[in-house]
């Protein structure tokens, strides 16, 4: 039941953004950026955390939990070091994904022969 609870939220959630990107004239680099800065700001007024509980990966994966995901860790990040907290924090709680996705787009490139388009 809990994959098809993610699957359905996650579902929605990327039908969401398609038709965003269908309706509107945003870039998809904007929306992007929305998804990340929504997700932080569901995060910092309490919202994000009661529906990733109840979603799972579906709600987790997506670019809005990467947004909560910075916000947790500037949160925790201004706890522990103060203002310098604010730059740290983020980079440090989403660290794992970055170089995730740096290091797997890397093997991708390697794989098949990238093309500017």
């Amino acid at each position: 039941m809990d994959y098809l609870k993610a699957f359905i939220v996650g579902g929605i959630i990327c039908a969401l953004v398609q038709i965003l990107l269908e309706k509107t004239k945003m870039m998809p680099g904007r929306v992007m950026v929305t998804l990340v800065v929504s997700g932080a700001i569901l995060g910092a007024i309490g919202l994000y955390e009661p529906f990733a509980k109840w979603a799972g990966a579906g709600a987790t994966v997506p670019l809005l939990g990467f947004g909560n995901t910075l916000w947790k860790g500037v949160k925790e990040g201004i706890g522990e070091d103060g203002l310098l907290g604010i730059f740290k924090g983020g980079l440090t709680a989403s660290s794992a994904g970055i170089c995730g996705a740096l290091v797997f787009g890397y093997l991708a490139s390697l794989v098949f022969k990238p093309k500017m388009k």
